[in-house]
């Protein structure tokens, strides 16, 4: 069983739906841990026995501290060490708002993942449209829930766009990509506000393959 570190909980995403959604996909393959505040707990040696670290947490210390997570000089691990991380073997997957940072949020996070956040028009019918055949979308069925609908920008040059987003309020949109940094590997969702994402067969699927690929399997 692969234990999987997974970060959640920010003024507007509450940890409860992150939690809650990960606990369908608990099993005999994976096992999940989470983490609220993750200011003080992480270090680069916690992280380092993780073979995956999934980050569903925006630039908050948690849902009821919407001061920055990320602090130069407090943060014990920073942007800079989970690029680290990653380059070093590890895997991470970051999904919808774990890609809300940008100039104003932490730009050297948004520089990791590979994009900047914009905006989303108010929860509607979101379609999420398989692009690519890959190990991520392998068995993934395009499927429609209600949602937020991330518009992202300034997507990393080497990113291999996997996944478009649809709605009739925020057009056609990045909805997933994976990189390679080093020798680790990243991944990118923009789905997940809300629980019947997270409850629909082919979102888990997508989030599993996510897992498994960047663990390198």
């Amino acid at each position: 069983m692969k234990n999987i570190l997974v970060l959640c909980d920010d003024f507007w995403h509450p940890g409860e739906i992150i939690e809650r959604g990960f606990s369908l996909l608990e099993g005999e393959e994976f096992h999940f841990e989470f983490v609220r505040d993750a200011k003080d707990i992480l270090t680069p040696a916690f992280i380092s026995g993780f073979p995956v670290i999934v980050n569903c947490k925006g630039n908050n210390i948690n849902g009821g501290n919407s001061n920055a997570w990320f602090e130069e000089g407090v943060t014990e691990v920073m942007p800079k060490d989970l690029r680290a991380y990653v380059e070093a073997g590890g895997g991470f997957v970051s999904i919808h708002s774990g890609n809300t940072f940008g100039p104003d949020r932490c730009p050297d996070y948004a520089e990791f993942v590979g994009n900047r956040f914009v905006t989303h028009p108010p929860r509607c019918e979101v379609e999420v449209r398989v692009e690519k055949e890959h190990p991520v979308t392998q068995g993934v069925r395009g499927f429609t829930e209600r949602d937020e609908h991330y518009e992202l920008a300034d997507i990393a040059p080497d990113a291999e766009i996997l996944l478009t987003t649809h709605s009739a309020t925020g057009g056609d949109q990045v909805g997933g990509y994976v990189r390679s940094l080093g020798r680790g590997r990243l991944c990118a969702l923009t789905p997940g506000h809300v629980l019947g994402v997270w409850e629909n067969p082919e979102f888990q699927k997508l989030v599993k393959n996510a897992l498994r690929w960047c663990m390198g399997e």
